[in-house]
């Protein structure tokens, strides 16, 4: 099973690259589609974080676009917001990435030294590692509160 596990910390270098953790690479090279961009980054809705998503997962998540009127509002919103600030990006050789200004703005990265890659799963996310450490205390509190729904028929437990 491919997923982002972990949190690991890593530091801009002078010309403002940080690697993508080797783990995590392995598993966007897995989930590789030919053709394709290795990952697409773009601002979290909800938190400040970048959100990292392989492509065919961001692919994945664009589907319900098709189900809304294309000349409608809704359709328009939909697409500005998953679209407009999403960067594709393909590492150098040694696994770096430029992250864009805008996307350092949302994630608190423009003074910071290092970025923090928290795994989640199908993504991963890339923090402020200050605000990283606080997002992970509050999801242990909250999830101490979470009941996961039993299984539907003919889905794995």
């Amino acid at each position: 099973m491919s997923v982002f596990l972990g949190t690991h910390e890593n530091r801009f270098d002078a010309k403002g690259r940080v690697s993508i953790p080797a783990g995590f690479r392995t598993v966007l090279k897995a989930l590789h589609t030919e053709g394709d961009s290795l990952v697409i980054l773009r601002p979290s809705h909800t938190m400040p974080c970048i959100e990292a998503w392989p492509s065919a997962a961001f692919a994945h998540l664009t589907q319900p676009l098709d189900r809304l009127d294309m000349f409608s509002d809704e359709h328009d919103d939909l697409a500005a917001a998953l679209y407009a600030d999403a960067y594709p990006m393909d590492p150098d050789r040694e696994g770096r990435i430029i992250l864009p200004d805008f996307l350092r703005d949302h994630a608190g990265l423009t003074d910071a030294a290092n970025a923090a890659f928290m795994g989640v799963g199908r993504t991963f996310q890339i923090w402020e590692p200050e605000a990283a450490k606080q997002r992970r205390a509050e999801a242990r509190m909250r999830s101490r509160r979470v009941s996961i729904p039993a299984a539907r028929e003919g889905e794995a437990p």
